[in-house]
């Protein structure tokens, strides 16, 4: 069969006898080289050349980097470090290690009684501190300030051995987790307490770093430390090595507070003098700064001192003493330019006449309600025999609106967002007639929580057997939310239209679309929100490297030796500063700009193992978010990967991570979360969960989600007659546009009521069985709650 041009041409068969010009046919000859080359050949070369001193140039640019950083980072110029003493166990002595430590350091020099303190043998500043075992809130600030952690384990306990919680107790494995979240920097661990026998101090030194090794980093060392030698051995390596800090630390210049004071008061004000190392980046006395626990505030000046702690002084006896810090006499000050100070901007200042808002506040339905009696009191003149039903349907001249809208169609529907589907039947959301309008907008209030939410009651002025019966419910509502998540039931006193006016129903969760601006709250008139957020992030960091590369008159550098005057803090909240920094660290950081601003932010926690007690939404909470600490009311939500809607989370349940949305002030990730619950003003604080922070965006859509059931009364086919999810026929024509389901698979609608007590029949997509439940489900956006105080040290 002539196949001609079509015809299939197999590939030649390759023989091992090939002839020379067979075998280098491929091969282009020296003649045609010269053809086919690119005409310019210097330019080739000179492209290479360019290549390779670019790539040079980038090498130098990375090896001047790590230098500049090794040499910022060294123990000679940089601040003192921070070595962080942590007890694994109750049992564990860590005072002692403290003062052998500083004996070391201080070469037995007892005049040294700064925090500080400058060792001439190992060219090295160290502040030692020693975490107080039991203390949640100190050991998390010390360790967001510690350079270096030092975990210290105790040889001799009185528990079995084989596992790493023989030198571990609970709140030591508490803070180990708490740790890890926060992102841990350089670490050690530290033996005590191992017999003097070789053979048997060997064998233990074993047993020891086997069990623990999985509680720590790969590169963490175990390191004996009994004796004054092997302390030695350790701050000799310790002096060269190259610290390792977290990445959300090396964004904003931050201090510890060596002395807290107040130096001036007027009128409840005052203003609060933090003096300490300066560590990380410049501070621009221009910032705003943010004092933990305390809030946001404006600096007065910074004064720029004489280090007391310098490695230069050799001479013994030339150290300085307590008195001799306190005098520090200043080497520069540094004022504000109003000009370019950034300003303390907290809430937006709401326009009224920008937008429109879907709800009315609170002022404005008691203003309408105020005209509406006036108006109500006002004489008209009526045709004689008109009744009071009649007279309210006839409308004034002066009324703006029509009543033509109010006669149109028999059947009131609900609103279903489908995208391109709809419903046949479906009408207008906005045709309340006025009785339901008034429920709806008095509901705005008491519509906030399902049925079992509503029956918490709030904590204050409650007696001992009224608290422990919240707590009960609190416990039930936990469980059945567990049990039957989302499933509500019609209440029977009102009419479901009116209790679940604000739901509106949803074809598909994933794909039908929600307006985020629609129906908004009043407290988003506050906050303020950001047109391309991943943008402004880049430009803020860059303006905080251009500030730190210009005027050196506005920024102090870091490492340095300043005192810090910031302005207008309330007296009570300075007070409580100074007696806090007595026992644990007072930490103030600089903000980058927009970073004192409210927003909606958005965590990604989940619940701590230890906790127990179910964290309901919207209840009060402390966010640790960095060195920064705030309270925020959350909502909770599911994490969803493939849609733009959340699922809001009644609890927030454990072993799995959810969205936490908050009212707060604007941070920028990354950063770490640890939240802690209130007990109380006599216990502390307890560990709630961890996280860390996910984005910034007020535009996110978290719905909160009922499922209304019934309960097959007769099923023919695919038609059944559904009772017990609503209870009057007008509630089954208004959300007759909603899709129904099962939970055994069916889909169908609702298709006319049947009787006058709720029960309806639907059409289904294949035979319900009798033991199914047909379900509904509705949705309606959900917000978290303003806080009432902003800050732990303003309640």
């Amino acid at each position: 069969m002539a196949g001609g041009s079509r015809s299939q041409v197999n590939k030649s068969h390759k023989t091992r006898f090939a002839s020379k010009s067979s075998r280098n046919i491929h091969k282009t000859s020296v003649k045609d080289k010269s053809k086919i080359s690119k005409p310019d050949r210097n330019v080739v070369k000179g492209a290479r050349a360019a290549r390779l001193q670019r790539n040079k140039m980038m090498r130098e640019q990375k090896r001047a980097t790590l230098l500049k950083e090794k040499r910022a980072s060294s123990a000679t110029t940089s601040a003192p470090r921070v070595i962080v003493l942590f007890g694994l166990s109750a049992s564990t002595n860590v005072s002692s290690l403290a003062g052998d430590l500083v004996a070391l350091l201080s070469n037995e020099n007892t005049g040294i009684q700064f925090p500080a303190v400058a060792s001439s043998e190992y060219r090295l500043r160290a502040t030692v501190l020693q975490a107080p075992h039991g203390d949640l809130m100190a050991c998390m600030e010390m360790a967001k300030m510690a350079d270096l952690i030092v975990f210290v384990a105790s040889a001799n306990c009185s528990s079995e051995r084989g596992s790493s919680s023989y030198y571990i107790d609970d709140f030591g494995s508490q803070c180990l987790s708490v740790f890890r979240s926060l992102g841990l920097p350089s670490t050690a661990v530290f033996l005590r307490d191992l017999p003097s026998d070789l053979k048997k101090r060997n064998d233990l030194k074993k047993t020891c770093i086997s069990s623990l090794s999985s509680e720590f980093p790969e590169d963490c060392k175990f390191y004996p430390a009994d004796t004054k030698d092997d302390l030695h051995k350790f701050m000799f390596l310790f002096k060269e090595q190259r610290l390792t800090i977290p990445h959300w630390r090396t964004q904003r210049p931050y201090l510890m507070g060596h002395k807290v004071d107040m130096v001036a008061e007027e009128s409840g004000k005052c203003t609060l003098r933090i003096t300490g190392y300066l560590r990380a980046r410049n501070l621009s006395v221009n910032q705003l700064v943010h004092v933990s626990g305390a809030g946001d505030f404006q600096l007065g000046k910074i004064e720029l001192l004489k280090d007391p702690c310098s490695l230069n002084v050799r001479k013994e006896g030339d150290f300085m003493d307590a008195d001799e810090v306190n005098d520090l006499q200043a080497i520069k000050t540094l004022l504000p330019d109003p000009m370019k100070q950034e300003p303390l901007l907290v809430e937006n200042i709401p326009d009224p006449l920008q937008g429109e808002q879907t709800w009315p506040t609170e002022a404005e339905m008691e203003e309408a309600d105020r005209l509406h009696k006036e108006k109500k009191h006002k004489k008209r003149s009526l045709p004689r025999g008109t009744s009071e039903y009649q007279a309210a349907w006839i409308v004034d001249d002066s009324d703006v609106s029509g009543t033509d809208s109010d006669d149109d169609g028999s059947e009131n529907g609900m609103v279903v967002d489908e995208g391109e589907h709809d419903f046949t039947g479906q009408g207008d959301g906005g045709k309340f007639d006025h009785e339901f309008d008034q429920a709806s907008l008095n509901l705005r209030d008491s519509d906030e929580e399902t049925e079992a939410d509503s029956m918490m009651m709030d904590n204050d002025n409650l007696t001992k057997e009224q608290i422990e019966e919240d707590i009960r419910k609190i416990k039930e509502a936990h469980a059945e939310d567990e049990e039957f998540p989302d499933e509500v039931d019609a209440p029977v006193d009102i009419p479901a239209r009116k209790r679940f006016a604000k739901y509106r129903g949803l074809k598909s969760f994933r794909t039908s679309s929600w307006d985020p601006k629609e129906s908004l709250p009043p407290e988003y008139a506050r906050i303020f929100a950001f047109d391309n957020f991943t943008r402004t992030h880049k430009h803020v960091l860059a303006k905080a490297r251009d500030m730190e590369q210009g005027n050196s008159d506005e920024c102090v550098l870091a490492n340095s030796y300043v005192a810090l005057h910031i302005s207008q803090v309330p007296v009570h909240i300075a007070s409580k500063l100074c007696t806090q920094g007595k026992t644990m660290p007072v930490i103030a950081c600089g903000l980058l700009q927009h970073e004192s601003k409210i927003s909606v932010l958005h965590f990604r926690l989940k619940k701590h193992e230890t906790y127990t007690e179910p964290i309901k939404a919207k209840e009060e909470l402390i966010f640790h978010v960095g060195f920064r600490q705030f309270i925020t009311r959350p909502t909770f939500a599911s994490d969803n990967f493939n849609s733009d809607k959340h699922k809001m989370e009644r609890f927030l349940h454990a072993g799995r991570f959810s969205i936490a949305s908050v009212y707060a002030p604007i941070s920028f990730p990354p950063l770490p979360l640890i939240v802690l619950k209130s007990r109380g003003d006599s216990l502390a604080p307890a560990l709630a969960a961890v996280g860390s922070l996910k984005s910034i965006d007020p535009d996110k859509i978290i719905l909160k989600k009922i499922i209304l059931t019934g309960y097959p009364q007769r099923v023919s086919k695919s038609k059944a007659a559904v009772r017990y999810m609503f209870h009057s026929p007008e509630d089954v024509r208004w959300f007759k546009p909603v899709e129904v389901w099962t939970k055994l698979g069916r889909r169908g609608r609702i298709k006319e009521p049947v009787g006058t007590h709720g029960a309806m029949k639907c059409l289904l997509n294949g035979v319900l069985q009798q033991n199914d439940t047909v379900c509904m489900s509705l949705f309606k956006r959900s917000y978290p709650k303003w806080p009432e105080h902003w800050f732990p040290m303003s309640t």
